[in-house]
């Protein structure tokens, strides 16, 4: 099953940062959109592995 979830990137200053809007605790920051896009899908990847374990 696929789900879609909606990232949302904004500019801070020098900084960019990322969040899932559905899920909680998934955000980054990261220099350059690409670095916050890549570093939002590790964050993605880990809060969802973690939630997976604890249903277990």
């Amino acid at each position: 099953m696929r789900s879609q979830l909606t990232a949302v990137y904004e500019k801070k200053g020098e900084w960019y940062i990322g969040y899932v809007e559905e899920i909680s605790g998934v955000n980054t920051q990261g220099r350059t959109l690409r670095e916050v896009k890549e570093n939002l899908k590790d964050a993605l990847k880990m809060v969802l592995s973690a939630k997976r374990a604890r249903v277990k």
